[in-house]
């Protein structure tokens, strides 16, 4: 990670520890990422792309220029009892060659999971969609739905992102096909395996909190409690359990540029204090 300086006040500096480039399903690059964490005045930001690590090195780069901090990090995609859950890792060793493995074949299953996509969104009736054309968006991306979305949108068969989860691309929808099958207890001793610190991505819209005690137990250090537009109740309610459960409370803005309009870079802040809880509880050193 990128640390021009430790400033012993840390609670005069904020972060924003989950945030997506244009490597994955994010309309920003990594140097627009960086001009918006220094104009929200951040000192530390987390790169959080979907299944890969492609946008830390490009953004450990961009950020030379300011005085910003970039934590290593990702956002992995798993499953369990038909249930989406993402799992965050902060700080683990990003070349580690056993995970670019996994990520790679991660990546292989993101690619046909959207040309299956396009081969049910034919049968729909939507035959003016070609597997390049979806490409073209990321070509350097961990290539997601997102992006089918907006070429759905392009094409006129939507009105926004929104509808084409709603009526295409969503869980149980017609065009929907389900995602690289890992639980989120591999995916928590893939980020441990490295290293890192495993936490558990927006638990307020997950809901599967029962499971949260085995996680813990394959060994899960935190939780986002801080997740742009939650309500007081819900982070009250979230800061409880990882009170109970002795977990780093962790919090972002979950920002990927024009795809999420409802949030950006540093809408929700967090003490940088939380950095450092993070950092001493990671194997890796650096």
């Amino acid at each position: 990670y990128y640390c021009p300086s430790l400033i012993s006040m840390n609670m005069t500096k904020f972060a924003d520890l989950h945030i997506h480039t244009h490597y994955s399903d994010s309309t920003d690059s990594p140097q627009e990422v960086v001009r918006q964490a220094h104009f929200q005045k951040l000192m530390c930001i987390a790169i959080t792309d979907h299944d890969t690590v492609a946008g830390i090195a490009p953004t450990i780069l961009a950020a030379q220029q300011f005085s910003l901090e970039i934590v290593p990090g990702i956002e992995l995609s798993t499953e369990i009892d038909e249930k989406d859950i993402h799992m965050l890792g902060y700080f683990f060793d990003y070349q580690n060659p056993f995970l670019l493995e996994k990520l790679k074949q991660i990546q292989e299953a993101r690619l046909e999971r959207i040309k299956k996509m396009i081969a049910l969104l034919k049968k729909e009736g939507i035959n003016n969609i070609e597997w390049e054309e979806v490409c073209q968006l990321a070509p350097l991306a961990s290539l997601g739905r997102p992006h089918l979305a907006t070429i759905l949108k392009q094409k006129g068969w939507v009105r926004d992102i929104k509808e084409a989860f709603e009526k295409y691309i969503g869980d149980k929808c017609p065009a929907y096909v389900s995602k690289y099958k890992q639980t989120p207890y591999e995916a928590i001793d893939l980020i441990r395996r490295c290293g890192g610190v495993a936490v558990l991505a927006h638990p307020m819209l997950t809901n599967k909190d029962e499971l949260i005690p085995s996680f813990i137990e394959a060994g899960l250090q935190g939780l986002e409690v801080y997740y742009a537009n939650s309500s007081d109740t819900s982070i009250k309610y979230y800061e409880g359990i990882a009170k109970k459960h002795h977990l780093i409370m962790t919090g972002g803005s979950d920002a990927h540029g024009k795809v999420k309009n409802n949030t950006y870079v540093g809408k929700t802040q967090i003490p940088y204090e939380t950095v450092e809880q993070l950092r001493q509880v990671a194997t890796v050193r650096r």
